[in-house]
C-alpha cells in the first residue's frame, strides 16, 4: 500500500467549515506525474498553468538547441530530453502548487492517503470540521510590528513620529 501527500488549495476569500468554496477547492498530489513526463507542455496547458508551460517549453528548447550547438551526437541529445522530461515530471506538482499560491490559491491543508479520491474526502471532512484545522499563521510579533519602548533600528522612523 502506497501512500502520497496531496495539499489542498481554496480560493482567498474561503474559511474554514464554510462548503461553498469547496466545488472550486483544488487537490494537487505530491509525487512523479507520469502524463507530465509523457506530454510535458500539453500538460500544462491542460491544467491551465500558462506560465509554467512557458518556463517548461524555454528549458526543453533550450536543452535541444544546446545539445545542437555543442555538436552532441543524436543519442546524448535524446538522453539528455530524456532527463529533462524526466525533471519535469517530478517537479510537475511544485509548479502547479506555485502557479496556484501565485494566483491567490494558498495551500489550505496536506493530507496522506492512498489515492486522490480518499485524500479529497480527509481533506474535505478536515475543512469541515475545524477543530482539525491547523490554526492561521501568526504575526511574527504579538502586538504589532514595533514593541513599544524599545529602541527603532535601520532604516525606520525614530520612535513619536520624528526623523
Amino acid at each position: 500500500m502506497r501512500l502520497r501527500s496531496y495539499t489542498l488549495h481554496l480560493p482567498p476569500e474561503a474559511r474554514p467549515g464554510e462548503a461553498d468554496a469547496l466545488d472550486r477547492a483544488k487537490l494537487v498530489p505530491d509525487g512523479f506525474s507520469w502524463p507530465a513526463f509523457a506530454f510535458s507542455v500539453l500538460w500544462f496547458l491542460f491544467h491551465r498553468l500558462w506560465a509554467a508551460a512557458l518556463i517548461v517549453l524555454a528549458g526543453l528548447l533550450l536543452v535541444a538547441f544546446s545539445g545542437y550547438a555543442l555538436g552532441l551526437p543524436r543519442a546524448a541529445g535524446a538522453a539528455i530530453a530524456l532527463l529533462a522530461c524526466v525533471l519535469v515530471g517530478l517537479e510537475a506538482g511544485s509548479l502547479q502548487r506555485w502557479t496556484l499560491t501565485r494566483r491567490g490559491w494558498p495551500a489550505r491543508d496536506a493530507v496522506v492517503a492512498r489515492d486522490a479520491a480518499e485524500a479529497e474526502a480527509k481533506a474535505l471532512a478536515r475543512w469541515l470540521d475545524t477543530s482539525t484545522l491547523p490554526p492561521p499563521p501568526r504575526p511574527p510579533f504579538p502586538g504589532g510590528a514595533v514593541r513599544r519602548g524599545e529602541p527603532v533600528i535601520g532604516l525606520f522612523p525614530a520612535q513619536g513620529g520624528g526623523r
